[in-house]
């Protein structure tokens, strides 16, 4: 079989499929380099520059090594990048039949359960927060993901964004009527049972926050894990292993209680 950098070099499988396509020895040598500490079980810290191509550097020696792996992006831009456009194009030029699951935080998925609270009680709703949830409750009859990435024209800061996904101290889980189509769960099994998972660190770091906890975990195992744009690890993982309330949490805890007054106790005044 050859090597990544042969794979990488001017008459390589790639060479053939990218037009215009041009050999860059510092990629081969990071090529190498991160196949021979896949191989060994070593880790490996490689800091590479602009034009480096770095992507294929690290796709082709896990693609190869054949192994359950799980590639950590500092960004969801970079998450979607890998899957819609680097790895399909690996894929064909190295022929390898592998199962590659997408997977975010569950804050990036829409929960059937809120988005029916919100349509049930949305009088705190903006009119512009009722057109667009209009605009998600027909997507979602057609979407087999349930990412929210996929409606384009609603902005990612639009308040109806949080209101139709969920959050783990308010998510029902099995208790929950719409859990056998749940786009969390879906998304989780799917990457249980891939062989290569695409995740970003907010979800990695949840991950370990969760299983440290000793109650559950978020990822499945992997012999292989490759963490792009790791210099934003250190902030990051100081977010999570600290205690944070932001007025947010606060305002989705009353919404959410007043809900639940509406659905199970509205013939109990005092509670109000």
């Amino acid at each position: 079989m050859e090597s990544p950098a042969d794979l990488l070099s001017e008459h390589g499988t790639l060479a053939g499929l990218i037009p215009g396509y041009r050999a860059r020895p510092q990629q081969q040598a990071m090529a190498d380099a991160i196949d021979e500490a896949i191989h060994n079980h070593e880790s490996m810290i490689c800091e590479a520059g602009t034009g480096t191509g770095k992507t294929f550097a690290y796709l082709i020696p896990v693609l190869l090594a054949g192994r359950k792996a799980i590639i950590s992006t500092g960004t969801k831009h970079l998450q979607d990048q890998l899957c819609k456009r680097d790895l399909p194009l690996i894929q064909q030029a190295l022929k390898i039949p592998i199962r590659i699951a997408l997977l975010k935080g569950r804050s990036n998925y829409l929960c059937l359960h809120r988005m029916e609270q919100a349509q049930q009680d949305g009088s705190y709703l903006s009119d512009r927060s009722v057109s667009q949830l209009a605009d998600i409750r027909h997507w979602s009859a057609r979407t087999t993901s349930g990412d929210l990435a996929e409606l384009t024209e609603i902005p990612e800061d639009a308040q109806v964004r949080y209101v139709v996904t969920s959050t783990a101290e308010n998510c029902l889980g099995q208790e929950c009527g719409y859990f056998g189509d749940c786009f969390v769960f879906k998304a989780r099994q799917q990457a249980t049972d891939a062989d290569l998972v695409v995740v970003n660190h907010h979800l990695f770091l949840a991950d370990m926050a969760l299983r440290e906890s000793g109650y559950a975990e978020l990822l499945p195992a992997a012999d292989t894990v490759i963490f792009d744009e790791a210099h934003k690890l250190p902030e990051l993982a100081s977010e999570f292993f600290s205690r944070v309330l932001s007025s947010r949490q606060i305002l989705e805890l009353m919404r959410d209680s007043r809900a639940a007054y509406y659905a199970e106790a509205a013939d109990l005044p005092e509670f109000l």
